[in-house]
């Protein structure tokens, strides 16, 4: 078969798989943190949610090199060069093992300040519980650094069934195991420990992929000094960016821990779990192009051509996204009186406040693939950085007056800085994205999402009195036909809805 219609069939397949993913993420959290928070407690589940946002930032010293591994590594399969593809996942493992021990003594030290930082509002018995989090955590961590690098070079190989077959492993599969031991009696250390014991799993299953499907071949013998100050420089920037995915969306937890206690951030992070599932319906589309743009960077494709390809994955993405944002804004205050009670109802509108300003970044993140692909993401770096300092800054006196909504707010307003208008700016005139055109297709969109809101909300007084799971189903089945309609009559082009129809008729053939 013809490796461009594989690797079309990995990107479906993989498409499908990353919802597949979302959808078995979200039940399993929908189920497993009511047991959590019952089990555990708010106190323990605002250590255990502190402390992995504290030992997260780890994850920043991988330096920005696993988009580089991508970039790099799809580049040499343009070329169709294994002999330079051998020395790159050579050099790329030896960098990463490097990280890991690197990353093992930061932790160390970080474990040390844990008495430091949060002593003032955890007592004795709740800081030991932290550091022996912090500690398996730790390891956790180094050993993934080395292993991380083979998940990478799965997807610079667009080998994407194969991938989200063991992010489901690696995402799914804690929640559902971690269950029956919260019941017996055992607490968060036994969480992270399952945790962490699958997540190596899942590592190592791209080991064994790589060696035996894609036949992956290590050299060692020399350092291209050269190439590896070139993939510094371009990895340089893609860190900061991480850095700042890091301030934007673990710091606030760090600074309510350190000034508010243990239960601000135990409702923070149930919050901050919404803003991830929601990140992650508009990543599971874009995460796939980097291989598929860096190559088109390669083969000198035009600028046109990659304006095509953000507006398209764009509009589908706000689609997607936008359906969500108004499903949310209807019925997220019951589901969360629902799901975890009234004494949570804040978390509603955590999640409001930035998942408003974040649903524009959502349907634009082609974008930075795009940028990373022609190596020209340094601008939007060094400006999220600035940004992201202020963030953090201006945070710890708003904490200290208004709590997590204060916090909240501080970053829906930055983020809508960033996003919206610097980088819209900057897509216009550096790489000729016909951002005009852009908002032309998503202007329609809001307004679908404005019609299908306000006319379920027209109706909600209908609804009063009614048991609240039959108020948000029943609006949610509205919300959705409506959504659905004006979608088809006002959105979709008669190629699209072809297809649609097309796709419909074969499974009826198939079921008949």
């Amino acid at each position: 078969m013809d490796s461009g219609v594989i690797n079309l069939n990995q990107l479906k397949v993989g498409a499908i798989l990353s919802y597949v993913t979302l959808v078995l993420t979200v039940i399993v959290t929908l189920i497993s943190t009511p047991i959590m928070i019952e089990k555990l407690g708010q106190i323990e589940f605002g250590i255990y949610s502190l402390i992995l946002a504290f030992i997260g930032y780890l994850s920043i010293l991988d330096f920005g090199l696993g988009n580089a591994i991508i970039r790099y590594i799809s580049r040499t399969r343009a070329d169709k060069d294994r002999e330079q593809e051998a020395y790159l996942s050579g050099m790329f493992l030896i960098l990463f093992s490097i990280l890991g021990i690197i990353a093992f003594g930061v932790g160390l030290i970080m474990y040390n300040q844990i008495d430091i930082l949060f002593g003032g509002k955890l007592n004795d018995d709740e800081l030991r519980l932290a550091q022996i989090l912090a500690l398996i955590l730790l390891i956790n961590f180094s050993f993934s650094f080395p292993l991380s690098i083979f998940g990478a070079i799965v997807q610079a190989h667009e080998r994407f069934i194969f991938f989200k077959i063991t992010n489901i492993i690696k995402n799914v599969i804690p929640s559902i195991v971690i269950v029956p031991f919260l019941y017996l009696g055992y607490g968060s250390i036994t969480v992270v420990v399952i945790t962490s014991l699958i997540n190596i799993l899942a590592l190592v299953l791209n080991v064994w992929y790589c060696f035996f499907k894609l036949k992956l071949k290590l050299n060692f013998r020399k350092f291209n000094i050269n190439l590896l100050k070139e993939i510094l420089i371009y990895s340089g920037f893609v860190f900061l960016t991480v850095i700042i995915d890091k301030i934007y969306w673990s710091t606030d937890q760090i600074i309510l821990g350190a000034v508010a206690g243990a239960s601000e951030v135990a409702i923070y992070a149930l919050a901050m779990q919404f803003i991830i599932i929601y990140m992650s319906i508009s990543t599971a589309i874009s995460g796939l192009f980097l291989p598929k743009i860096s190559m088109m960077d390669k083969k000198g494709e035009s600028d046109e051509a990659f304006s095509n390809l953000f507006i398209k994955i764009g509009r589908l993405q706000a689609i997607i996204v936008f359906f969500v944002l108004g499903g949310f804004y209807i019925v997220g205050e019951g589901f969360i009186e629902l799901w975890l009670g009234k004494e949570y109802i804040d978390v509603y509108k955590i999640v409001l406040i930035i998942m408003v300003p974040l649903s524009i970044p959502l349907i634009q993140n082609t974008g930075i693939a795009i940028l990373q692909a022609k190596n020209l993401h340094g601008f939007r770096s060094i400006t999220f950085f600035i940004v992201a300092v202020i963030n953090f800054i201006v945070s710890i006196p708003i904490a200290h007056e208004y709590g997590y909504l204060g916090v909240a707010t501080v970053t829906g307003i930055t983020l809508f800085i960033n996003q919206v208008v610097i980088l819209n700016t900057y897509y216009y005139y550096k790489i000729k994205i016909n951002i005009l055109g852009f908002w032309k297709k998503i202007l329609k969109i809001i307004i679908v999402l404005t019609m299908s809101s306000y006319l379920v909300l027209i109706g909600d007084k209908y609804l009063i009195n009614q048991n609240l799971i039959y108020e948000i189903l029943i609006k949610v089945i509205i919300y959705s036909l409506l959504y659905l309609i004006f979608t088809w009559f006002l959105i979709l082009k008669t190629r699209e809805k072809q297809q649609i129809i097309q796709r419909l008729l074969k499974i009826k053939r198939g079921l008949g």
